[in-house]
């Protein structure tokens, strides 16, 4: 299979970065050199540009070009993705551990969450999501099980929860609030960072149709991931 033309050019950019020949902030080529280079048009090329801007590896300045962004891990704050993509996306090596997938009695905060009364039994998953061997993520779910009664069968070191939750309680509504935490002892040790280190914490609630289907605590150590986001106004 012929490999496209703007993955060639993804590619390329991305084993320059990889191989530090191409430091943070440094220019890339303009969308016109690497159509030259590549011999493809420049709305390829430019997709190339788009897509690793997205992903967080590149940054463009409005009227100077574009250039290498910084070294942390991004995720948009406008939009839910699987976090096993990002990684992927981003030209880097993914791996999970799984460490709990367990059914729980619902404390009063996650009963009000989803919906359900206190003591009710929840289904309970602990993941740590890795980018290139390193935690970047620490995901806690709790699963409405009358919404998905099927989640403890799974195995989440094939696929992640928010991909089988995507296919059997399509998502029509998220919420979420994002706040600065530091660990605990327990938190930190799966994270593999200090209990000192400051930590971006995401807390999201999720909808199918049906009702409440989960809501999950996503811990990032701050000094391995950040959020971004492009807004385009039109007037």
């Amino acid at each position: 299979m012929v490999t496209p033309k703007f993955v060639e050019i993804k590619q390329f950019i991305l084993a320059k970065v990889e191989s530090g020949e191409w430091q943070q902030d440094s220019r890339v080529p303009s969308e016109n050199q690497l159509a030259e280079l590549f011999e493809c048009s420049r709305m390829t090329a430019r997709r190339a540009l788009t897509e690793l801007t997205e992903s967080g590896i590149l940054e463009r300045a409005q009227g100077l070009g574009t250039f290498v962004a910084g070294l942390k891990s991004q995720s948009s704050m406008m939009a839910i993705r699987n976090i096993a993509d990002e990684i992927k996306d981003r030209g880097h090596g993914y791996s999970v551990e799984q460490i709990a997938l367990t059914q729980i009695a619902a404390e009063p905060q996650i009963a009000i969450a989803l919906g359900l009364e206190s003591g009710e039994p929840v289904f309970y998953s602990l993941l740590v999501h890795c980018e290139q061997g390193v935690p970047l993520q620490l995901e806690e779910r709790f699963v409405n099980p009358k919404l998905v009664p099927d989640y403890l069968t799974q195995d989440y070191r094939s696929q992640t929860p928010h991909e089988y939750l995507s296919q059997v309680a399509p998502l029509t509504e998220a919420r979420h609030t994002i706040e600065a935490v530091v660990v605990n002892e327990q938190q930190g040790a799966h994270l593999q960072i200090a209990v000192t280190e400051p930590c971006l914490q995401l807390l999201r609630r999720t909808w199918s149709r049906q009702g409440v289907v989960s809501f999950a605590r996503l811990i990032h150590p701050g000094s391995r991931f950040r959020l971004g986001g492009h807004l385009t106004f039109h007037t």
